[in-house]
């Protein structure tokens, strides 16, 4: 069962009841990510994340780690381009213990200067793993190319030169001016008690600001390309297009869409590019859907002598979009969505997820059913209308390449093969 509540600061309480289930997930999730920095911020909300671990007024680091694992729970946190979730797993009876844990480190942090040191070289040491990992560097580059010059073509990690010389004080103005109760959504799924949790969240959520804060800057999808050699094994490349936002009336038809075409073992590009021709291990589609734009993304890995017979064909597979899809392969693409909506609900740490970042997408939870209906909507028309508009917009298309590129077809080559 589902209930919703707002605070009279504007924090906004939602829970999922699961009856039977033995534990609860409390999540915070803040409408604030990458997206949201500028130039000389970027990595800041990453860093944010972590140091909300790292001690508060009331406790230690070492404190908070011991007390969570005193009751055998668990607790994280990730960064997004637009959003930030804090998380706390625990036995129902521990509930009143994660409510206070998490507002206590997002309201009482200290950010101590010899615990950020520490946490600024492991941010350093995660930027110098991305470096060092062809398929996540490939990605940067493939963002920073759809989006130049502006936060959504940054990496969330942010550049090493600038995280390593943030301080005390910006991730204090930093939290001052993002964590804000109506920027803010406290939601807990499992055997959770709405009318208890709500009391727990007025009792301790108690110095937000109540006053919104300002959103992000209007992305500008540009496209065009960006090609690194380096010596490796493999030639890392990703193509894309510009897609649609999650408030796009195609929203839900280009997510069908990239499963049919990349999506799995029976997608298009996987029986082409792989079982048929062997071309590749790895290749995938993906549609990275934000608040005001998208895009549709094509992942491919092989070796270099591969690479120029590789690109011609995931470009072919594209363009047969144009032509439709049958109601087998289409119904395919649809189940794989709608089988991995419902099994988010069989994770307490999934649904508290899910809900925060719906209501602040959306403005409210968007049940089960209500999704799969919008999925199964979607017809193969709608699929060849998308398909012809991906080939219309074949003059902006983005194309990274990492790697040894020896005879891989050039970008108007590119752009000529998907606008035939």
């Amino acid at each position: 069962m589902y209930q919703f509540s707002t605070l009279s600061n504007g924090l906004r309480v939602a829970t999922e009841q699961l009856p039977g289930m033995e534990s609860v997930t409390v999540a915070v999730t803040v409408d604030v990510g990458a997206r949201f920095e500028r130039a000389e911020q970027g990595g800041l909300s990453h860093l944010l994340e972590h140091m909300a671990f790292k001690g508060t007024k009331r406790r230690s680091a070492k404190q908070i780690a011991e007390e969570m694992d005193m009751v055998g729970g668990n607790m994280n946190a990730y960064t997004s381009l637009e959003h930030t979730l804090y998380y706390m797993r625990v036995l129902k009876g521990d509930v009143p213990l994660a409510v206070d844990m998490l507002a206590d480190i997002l309201q009482h942090s200290v950010f101590d200067e010899e615990e950020l040191a520490r946490e600024r070289e492991v941010i350093l040491q995660e930027i110098a793993m991305y470096n060092d990992t062809p398929d996540e560097l490939v990605q940067d580059y493939f963002s920073e190319t759809a989006y130049p010059d502006q936060p959504l073509g940054r990496p969330i990690v942010g550049k090493a030169a600038r995280v390593s010389t943030f301080s005390r004080a910006d991730l204090n103005r930093y939290m001052r001016a993002h964590y804000r109760a109506p920027s803010m959504v406290v939601t807990a799924a499992g055997n959770i008690d709405h009318g208890a949790l709500l009391k727990l969240v007025e009792d301790h959520f108690t110095e937000l600001s109540s006053s919104a804060h300002k959103p992000a800057a209007k992305a500008r999808y540009k496209g065009g390309e960006k090609r690194v050699k380096r010596k490796l094994e493999q030639l890392h490349l990703t193509l894309g297009f510009e897609g649609v936002s999650f408030h796009d009336p195609d929203y839900h038809a280009f997510y069908v869409l990239s499963v049919l075409l990349g999506g799995g073992m029976s997608s298009r590009l996987f029986q082409e590019v792989r079982e048929k021709r062997g071309l590749a291990y790895t290749v995938q589609a993906f549609a990275s859907s934000y608040c005001d734009s998208g895009v549709l993304g094509i992942y491919a890995a092989t070796a270099e002598n591969k690479g120029p017979e590789m690109l011609p064909v995931i470009c072919d597979e594209v363009m047969k979009l144009q032509d439709g899809v049958g109601e087998q392969e289409l119904a395919r693409a649809k189940n794989q969505i709608k089988a991995s909506l419902l099994m988010v609900r069989e994770s307490t740490q999934g649904m508290a997820d899910w809900i925060g970042r719906q209501i602040l997408t959306y403005g409210r939870h968007k049940p089960a059913d209500e999704i799969v209906k919008l999925i199964d909507a979607v017809t193969g028309d709608d699929i060849k209308r998308l398909g012809k508009k991906l080939a219309k917009e074949s003059d902006s298309i983005t194309l990274a390449a990492l790697g040894p590129q020896k005879g891989l077809p050039g970008y108007e080559k590119v752009r000529e093969r998907l606008a035939v």
